[in-house]
């Protein structure tokens, strides 16, 4: 087993490991450690070693063991040494060690007693694994302001005394939008990370899918749970063609539409279709219609710009953000000209959020470039590039503006944020 190998399938356990330590001990902060110096343990001995028969019972079985030992010696906790010393290590009898807990872990991580931002943050560092930088780069507040949210957040789990168990019907309609939210971000952190020398995190992505499948197996008849689960497939059935051999960026209107995924095309048109006709219309259905279209056209010129047009502007209206604000401002040029996007782009800058986001300068930096204003495009493509921390969407920046110093002509469409 490589490595690579190896970084996956901790990935894939770690949640599962926190969860049931949760489950057993309720002690989030302590349960968080021991699941970290499991990991590190088994960074050392399985490469020596082999894997074991059970990755996910010795995560758990010396998890505990660390758990235990630290209780042990803080004197504080003395009174509750009686009652751990009792458990066996391998836990209750007839206790499931294969039993998945990253789902219930996901709604424990967003109780009531959070804020939304904070619930978010929460479930992204402990069941997605995301480090604080990339959390960050999520909610686009520097990781200053980010650290401590998340550690007040393990603050106030803990004061709430909440525990891990399966959610009731009114626990999951309560804690539901922020679920989804997290979910998606997790998502969308694997397609295009924030930051380092890969574009893609394909374990982010297919962690996401996969608690979002369970999500939609609880929950078959929510609108918007089958229509974020909807939106990630179409989003990921063309991942294998968004980078090059050389691992730089693709934008749709070069990627090969026949390496595409068509299985997960196929369902992810399948669920929206079914969900917009039985439920109620939500934000993650209206994405997935979007992503849809995109991936339905057989070529870029066959491309539906005027419906996405209007989804976005139906978007912005019931779930209003940067980024669709953004995407609706690349549907108009698309319809109606780049110097009319470049007018909504205009009325966009002075949003605080987004200003200071390397997707505005890039798509102002694309809509100039069709404009005709190529010495204005390259100053944007360059700050984009500066404003990003992912190195193949530096790269790719700079080669179009690197391009427009030698190709004034070269025009390509612009691509809107469900395009990448």
């Amino acid at each position: 087993m490589t490595s690579d190998d190896l970084g996956e399938l901790w990935r894939e356990l770690a949640p599962q490991v926190l969860g049931t330590l949760v489950r057993r001990y309720q002690d989030f902060d302590g349960c968080e450690d021991a699941t970290q110096e499991a990991l590190l343990a088994a960074m050392t001995q399985w490469p020596a070693e082999g894997l074991p028969e059970q990755p996910r019972s010795w995560l758990v079985t010396v998890a505990s063991r660390r758990l235990l030992d630290h209780r042990r010696s803080e004197s504080a906790r003395r009174a509750r040494e009686r009652l751990d010393a009792e458990r066996d290590v391998a836990g209750p009898p007839g206790e499931d060690h294969d039993h998945d807990d990253s789902l219930e872990l996901l709604f424990m991580c967003c109780h009531p007693a959070l804020t939304p931002p904070s619930q978010v943050a929460l479930t992204l560092r402990a069941v997605g694994g995301l480090t604080t930088t990339e959390i960050a780069s999520a909610f686009l507040v520097p990781p200053a302001t980010m650290g401590p949210r998340i550690s007040r957040a393990k603050g106030r789990i803990k004061a709430a005394g909440a525990t891990l168990h399966r959610p009731d019907p009114a626990e999951y309609a309560e804690r539901l939008p922020a679920v989804l939210q997290t979910l998606y971000l997790i998502f969308n952190e694997g397609y295009t990370a924030s930051s380092g020398p890969e574009l893609q995190r394909t374990d982010l992505t297919a962690e996401a899918i996969r608690l979002t499948r369970t999500l939609h197996r609880s929950l078959p008849g929510d609108g918007e749970v089958a229509g974020l689960l909807a939106l990630m497939l179409l989003t990921d059935a063309r991942r294998a063609t968004r980078t090059g051999p050389d691992g730089g960026l693709v934008p749709l209107a070069e990627q090969d539409r026949s390496r595409w995924d068509g299985g997960r095309i196929e369902e992810g048109s399948r669920l929206i279709t079914e969900a917009m006709q039985a439920s109620p219309l939500g934000p993650y259905q209206l994405q997935a219609a979007i992503a849809a279209l995109h991936v339905q056209a057989a070529t870029v010129a066959d491309t539906d710009w005027r419906q996405i047009r209007i989804l976005y502007r139906v978007l912005c209206r019931i779930a209003p953000n940067p980024m669709a604000s953004l995407n609706h401002a690349i549907a108009i040029a698309m319809t109606d000209g780049p110097r009319a996007g470049l007018d909504r782009l205009a009325e966009l800058a002075a949003d605080e959020p987004l200003a200071g986001h390397h997707r505005l300068p890039a798509t102002r930096a694309h809509l100039l470039e069709l404009a005709g204003d190529t010495a204005a495009a390259r100053e944007d493509f360059l700050l984009a590039a500066r404003l990003t921390t992912s190195l193949p969407e530096q790269r790719y920046l700079r080669s179009r503006a690197d391009r427009l110093r030698t190709d004034p002509t070269d025009e390509r469409p612009p691509h809107d944020d469900s395009t990448r």
